[in-house]
């Protein structure tokens, strides 16, 4: 076998046999685009919570209620969704009102789920 070829095998082995969790590499969490209007932003807020997120945290009186803002109740929203439907084919999109974050948005009380 050429050893190019040979090299090329060896680094996709290793590549492969890294863990893709380690030290926090690849989490990623979705959140609302900041560029995002409010009122697309509650769209997708509400589709979220009518197709699988879990969007009682972010009810009154909940954990992640605070801060009562759209942007902070449709990035829970969004996330939640995410994490449960990235396996199955879900996405990040929301018609182009959320983005991915490698950092976790989760603050005090509130923490914002991560699966992977």
């Amino acid at each position: 076998m050429p050893s190019g070829v040979m090299k090329i095998l060896l680094a996709l082995i290793f590549f492969l046999s890294i863990s893709r969790y380690s030290e926090g590499q690849f989490e990623d969490w979705c959140i609302a685009d900041e560029q995002t209007p409010d009122d697309e932003l509650q769209k997708a807020l509400d589709w979220a919570c009518g197709n699988g997120a879990d969007c009682s945290k972010i009810q009154a009186n909940q954990p992640c209620h605070i801060p009562n803002t759209v942007r902070d109740h449709a990035s829970y929203a969004f996330n939640s969704y995410y994490q449960k439907m990235k396996h199955k084919g879900g996405s990040c999109y929301f018609n182009s009102a959320a983005i991915l974050t490698a950092k976790n948005p989760g603050h005090d009380s509130c923490k914002f789920e991560y699966l992977p």
